[in-house]
């Protein structure tokens, strides 16, 4: 293929990406003319565009190939409109919180997820979400979907918006290695559940519904377990239980897990105070629930 072909292929990837906007834009036309459900079916493209534009240009090498243009700010942009902005206006203009307080809720997921999305953590290395990933269309379709009370809505998005804010890894559906064919899977069998349930709106099955929720269910439990197996203190403290013989300091542990998953066989790391720390498999001791099952010789 030529490096012309190339090109063209990249930018054909962020015009991919880009027209997720478009699809947001016209949302917010449907949520304003009380078109609900269209408003919902935009939604749904739109993630399906957010889930293929990230394969398509790690295949395509768009910052080999366009390396003038950040397709990753680009694809920020886009998902903060579909993903915060889009189902915030629908929970209003649907009137899913009360009135009385709907004004004085909607800032908290809007400015929750805009600290998030801009914070340099928002995405771990080992390819996890930090804090609640602001799935607000999943909420807003299930707030109208359930027909939940109004006081629930209110009290479960300024809980929802607090979790954005605390740093818990949650699974990147696509890239996290743990269960991922599974995860897919599951979650294309909840796609469709969910493009059922649009079909059948506005008075959905209450059953499909509910069976609908075991995903998500899934997917909250799913996180919570590997937290532990992810977080920087556990696998210190399983590396030196496995040794026997090493003591990390807080801040040695939390840079340790800053190494990819990948970089960390046979390749050292510059800890505090200039001191490089190697790693090396050790397949035998520690936790076996650790990724990568690392050990740490000084």
């Amino acid at each position: 293929m030529t490096r012309s072909w190339q090109r063209v292929m990249g930018w054909g990837v962020h015009l991919l990406t880009a027209s997720g906007a478009v699809i947001g834009a016209w949302c917010l036309v449907a949520i304003h003319e009380g078109r609900y459900r269209s408003a919902f079916l935009g939604m749904t493209v739109a993630v399906l565009i957010d889930a293929v534009d990230g394969p398509l240009a790690r295949l395509a090498r768009v910052k080999e190939v366009v390396p003038t243009f950040d397709g990753s700010k680009l694809d920020d942009l886009v998902d903060y409109l579909n993903y915060v902005v889009v189902p915030v206006i629908f929970i209003h203009d649907a009137r899913l919180l009360p009135p009385s307080v709907s004004t004085w809720i909607l800032p908290f997921p809007l400015l929750a997820s805009a600290y998030r999305f801009c914070h340099v953590s928002a995405k771990t290395p080992d390819h996890f979400f930090t804090g609640f990933p602001s799935y607000w269309n999943i909420l807003a379709f299930y707030f109208y979907a359930g027909k939940t009370p109004l006081w629930f809505n209110a009290a479960f998005t300024v809980f929802a918006s607090i979790m954005v804010l605390v740093p818990i890894k949650y699974v990147y559906p696509g890239r996290t290695r743990t269960l991922r064919p599974l995860t897919i899977g599951l979650g294309i069998l909840w796609g469709v559940a969910v493009l059922i349930i649009l079909w059948q709106f506005p008075d959905p099955s209450r059953s499909l519904v509910g069976w609908s929720l075991l995903y998500p269910a899934y997917y909250t439990a799913l996180s919570f377990a590997l937290r532990s197996t992810t977080d920087p203190r556990h696998l210190a403290n399983c590396t030196a239980r496995a040794r026997g013989t090493i003591n990390f300091s807080r801040q040695d542990s939390r840079l340790s897990l800053l190494v990819r998953e990948r970089q960390a066989f046979g390749r050292g790391f510059s800890g505090p105070r200039g001191r490089v720390m190697h790693f090396r498999t050790q397949p035998s001791t520690g936790c076996p629930n650790c990724l990568g099952k690392l050990l740490l010789s000084c």
